[in-house]
C-alpha cells in the first residue's frame, strides 16, 4: 500500500497516510477538524534492487551494461 502526504491549509500541519490506491481522499482534518486536508504530490521514494537493475539505469550517460561496463558505469 502507497503512502500518501497531506497537508491542512487551515492549520498547516502535514502528515503521512497508509491507504489503498482505491481508499477516497481523506477531505478532515485529524488536527483541527478542517475541510481543506489535501493529498500533496510528491516523489515516489523507492530504489530498484536484485539482479537486473543496475545503478546507471534512467541516467542519461549513453552507456550502460549493454557496453560492457558491467553494471559499474564504465564504458569501454
Amino acid at each position: 500500500m502507497p503512502i500518501y502526504e497531506y497537508r491542512c491549509d487551515a492549520c498547516g500541519v502535514q502528515n503521512e497516510h497508509l491507504q489503498k490506491m482505491s481508499d477516497p481522499a481523506l477531505t478532515t482534518c485529524p488536527a483541527c477538524g478542517s475541510e481543506h486536508y489535501a493529498k500533496l504530490l510528491s516523489a515516489a521514494g523507492f530504489q530498484l534492487k536484485g539482479n537486473g537493475w543496475y545503478v546507471t539505469d534512467f541516467k542519461n550517460s549513453g552507456c550502460g551494461p549493454a557496453c560492457g561496463g558491467g553494471g559499474n558505469g564504465g564504458c569501454a
